[in-house]
């Protein structure tokens, strides 16, 4: 089911109007003194502390996972939304770094295109939340694999990170901070303590938002849906940090995580300890997130739309109001190389990135010579079967339908013909061979969409007017970014 028809058949919160009418939220008392101690520590340009005033008016959050040199692009384009929403009603814009995750599989590659090579590098990072990984021991492997870029100022200062979290703000931070995007990192020693009484509270009733979920997860299914979230009988909301990161279950009044057993006054002992080793699931993060922060817009991909529209009940618990949500923009780069080939075969960027050698094809055989005409004698072709068709059915009407699959079935294999033909040409046409690998290497990158695999710092480093190509962009829905 798509994000915007679940969204309207749940009544979600949407829009401007509503962003507007979730402004003025108070955030956590310690607010503001804990992120600034938090982002002087890491340096920050003066834009950044500077947009902190925003925060009195309210904040459009977005947030992803601490992947290298900023993870995958659509990690700018969700602080760019954040940052354009978050312009038009005076608020700040924050960037939840999920510190927290501990799925080290979706942070540790890394994919650069280098001289039309798609070049990868892969950390063995140990399965720990990423705030918790330090990053001296990948520091050398990821500047060598940079070469030269490593010398650039704004990279230079995000290797000096402590960890891998850290290493993921200060690239944020270097590449956007002019622009006021303010990085916040729920495991950072000076942030972490503000979500401890919220902690408190879960431990408190640990099973309501469990049940909140379920009970949302079956109602969405009743539409028609399909609810990625789902609690089994005792789990919890909570995660506890010991030699790995496990989650809690609750049943008669004790807490066990598979390996041992813990009451209540054990953890809130840990939690005053480390509020860091306790840490909500994604049933619960956005909640906790906008308890702390004074959230009015939450800016969210496809994916995540689908687990926040399970939120309903969890923040109806904690009495605290959804924040109008939006989806991020999407976008695809065109570098030179490959706006020429786009222009060339007058082959739309996107109609590839959604349908890969099929969209190649159905451009290169309007420009192949000869190639129309064999596809217009099969339409006359087939015309003729429709106009047999109609006269057999006037001699005899119970030959209609066999005549209508007729036409079908040949229909059918004179397009399976025809693309065996132009697969066939572009095998012995080393140019038209050449350009579809390049658009692949360029917006399919491992089968997968460009903004999905390589970095925007990449193109950054590479064009000097990346940036601000990616500022003058809408704020949603798809844009195509031309550099070169």
């Amino acid at each position: 089911m798509e994000a915007q028809v679940l969204a309207q058949l749940l009544g979600l919160p949407q829009g401007e109007e509503v962003l507007k009418e979730r402004l003025g939220r108070e955030g956590h008392p310690q607010l503001s003194s804990a992120l600034t101690a938090y982002l002087k520590r890491l340096q920050a340009p003066r834009e950044v502390l500077a947009a902190l005033e925003g925060l009195g008016q309210g904040a459009v959050v977005t947030g992803q996972q601490a992947g290298l040199l900023g993870g995958p692009a659509l990690t700018f384009y969700k602080a760019h939304t954040a940052l354009g929403l978050a312009e038009k009603v005076g608020a700040a814009s924050l960037f939840w770094v999920a510190s927290q995750d501990h799925d080290v599989e979706e942070v540790r590659h890394l994919h650069l295109l280098l001289e039309e090579e798609v070049r990868t590098l892969s950390l063995p990072l140990p399965p720990l939340p990423a705030g918790r990984i330090p990053f001296a021991p990948y520091r050398e492997a990821v500047r060598e694999f940079l070469g030269f870029w490593s010398r650039d100022a704004r990279v230079a200062y995000a290797l000096e990170g402590e960890t891998l979290s850290e290493f993921f703000a200060r690239t944020l931070l270097a590449f956007l901070g002019e622009r006021g995007l303010i990085p916040f990192d729920p495991m950072a020693p000076e942030l972490a303590p503000l979500f401890q009484k919220a902690l408190e509270r879960e431990l408190e009733d640990p099973s309501s938002s469990a049940q909140a979920i379920n009970q949302e997860a079956e109602r969405i299914r009743a539409l028609g849906g399909k609810p990625p979230l789902k609690r089994k009988p005792g789990a919890t909301n909570l995660f506890l940090e010991t030699d790995q990161r496990r989650l809690l279950f609750y049943q008669d009044g004790a807490f066990t995580d598979g390996v041992r057993r813990y009451g209540k006054k054990e953890l809130l002992e840990i939690l005053r300890t480390d509020p860091s080793r306790l840490t909500p699931a994604a049933g619960l993060r956005p909640v906790f997130q906008d308890l702390v922060l004074p959230t009015a817009g939450f800016v969210v991909g496809p994916n995540e739309f689908r687990y926040v529209a399970e939120l309903s009940g969890v923040y109806a618990l904690y009495g605290i109001p959804m924040p109008a949500l939006f989806l991020r923009l999407r976008a695809v780069v065109l570098e030179p190389p490959i706006r020429r080939i786009v222009e060339r075969y007058r082959l739309d960027p996107w109609a590839f990135v959604d349908g890969g050698e099929d969209a190649f094809l159905r451009a290169v055989k309007e420009v192949l010579e000869g190639f129309r005409g064999l596809e217009a004698e099969l339409l006359r072709l087939l015309e003729e079967v429709e106009a047999l068709g109609q006269k057999a059915h006037a001699l005899e009407p119970t030959l209609e339908r066999p005549f209508r699959r007729f036409r079908a079935r040949l229909k059918g294999e004179g397009e399976r013909l025809l693309k065996k033909l132009l697969r066939a040409r572009m095998g012995r046409d080393a140019v038209l061979l050449h350009h579809l690998e390049r658009l692949k290497r360029h917006l399919l990158p491992r089968g997968l969409p460009q903004e999905r695999v390589y970095p925007f710092a990449m193109y950054a480093l590479r064009h000097p007017e990346a940036l601000l190509k990616l500022q003058e962009a809408p704020i949603s829905g798809r844009a195509t970014l031309v550099l070169g």
